[in-house]
């Protein structure tokens, strides 16, 4: 079984960054793609960026290209969500997900973590 726990979240200005950390676990880990989402209060789960396995292709939404890059270390098997530019919009929790195939769509990720809040303030 993978395990995923996320961390980094946190209460920020708009125009701050932030980093946020998805530690990974058991099985295969480091062979799986891995993706962020994000959930704002009363509204669905969205997909914001992900990368594949070797790390040399990325994809993410609209909304957060320019300002957010996504990366993996898999030696510590750890990916990473960079976040500049933060703006009001951007508050949710953010949530990683692995998954055997570089995709944007929830069910293409079979193991979840439980989340970090981002709260950005204007």
């Amino acid at each position: 079984q993978v395990q995923l726990v996320e961390s980094g979240g946190g209460l920020v200005q708009a125009g701050d960054s932030l980093r946020l950390s998805c530690a990974a676990s058991g099985r295969t880990p480091s062979s799986y793609t891995m993706g962020w989402f994000r959930q704002a209060p009363g509204k669905e789960r969205e997909f914001v960026v992900a990368i594949s396995w070797s790390g040399d292709t990325t994809i993410s939404t609209d909304s957060v290209k320019g300002r957010f890059t996504i990366s993996r270390d898999n030696a510590k098997s750890t990916a990473y969500l960079q976040m500049n530019s933060l703006k009001p919009e951007d508050t949710a929790v953010y949530y990683c997900a692995a998954g055997p195939f570089l995709r944007s769509t929830l069910s293409a990720y079979g193991y979840w973590g439980q989340g970090t809040q981002v709260t950005v303030s204007s």
